[in-house]
Formats: C-alpha cells, structure tokens, sequence
C-alpha cells in the first residue's frame, strides 16, 4: 500500500489505534518529537503563552522532555494531528508484518485492541 493510499484511508481512531498499540514502532526522532509535544501540551505552550514557565522549560530540557533535535522539532512543527497522522502512516509502511488492524468482520469497524474478540461498534461476538 502507497502512503497517498493511507492518507486517504487514515482516521483519528484509526491514527488512535496505531500509535497506542504500536508505540514501541516509533522511531527515535519520533519518540523525541512525541515526548517534546506532550511537554508541551502539559506546559500549555502550544497557546504561545510563556507566563511563568520559563524555569519550568529550562528543567525539561535538562531532563529531556523539551527537545532541541532539529529533525524531532521538524516533526513538532507539523501539529499534533499532521505528527500523529505521519507517523502512524510511516509505521503502517515499514511495518506492514507487525501491525494488525483488527476489523469486525460484520461491521468493518476497527475494535479496541489488536486482540480484541468483541466488536464496539455493533456488539458481534468472534470468540
């Protein structure tokens, strides 16, 4: 499958999915820019508001929370969503072998879990 395929087919739960249950699949730049934008998030720097956390920054990127790896920052630069979407996409890729995209087969809806033996969606039964 050719990524404009997988771009046209990816969803939110299905992004979701991947990047819950195949996290270990990220690469390293990945994981940086992943652990950068959740620092983020949690200091509320994706707003532009700096009131008051600049000693906060100066500590998470000791500990490295907060990245200054241009490749992982590229990364960050694309949102939260266009990051989520590209890597997910790229794992799905490179990774056709490990991930498993566990369909109801009445439904077609993704369940919860790669091991998932009940549909969420519809309620069918495949154990």
């Amino acid at each position: 499958m050719e990524a404009n395929d997988l771009f046209k087919k990816m969803d939110h739960e299905t992004v979701n999915y991947i990047l819950t249950h195949y996290h270990y699949l990220l690469n390293h730049k990945e994981k940086l820019a992943n652990r950068h934008l959740s620092s983020m998030i949690k200091l509320d720097l994706t707003s532009g508001s700096t009131s008051n956390v600049n000693s906060i920054t100066d500590v998470y990127r000791k500990i490295g929370w907060l990245t200054e790896d241009e490749d992982a920052l590229a990364l960050v630069k694309l949102g939260e969503e266009g990051f989520r979407l590209k890597s997910a996409i790229r794992i799905l890729l490179m990774h056709q072998d490990k991930v498993f995209l566990n369909y109801c087969s009445k439904c077609n809806k993704l369940a919860r879990t790669p091991f998932a033996k009940q549909c969420r969606q519809c309620g069918y039964d495949w154990h």
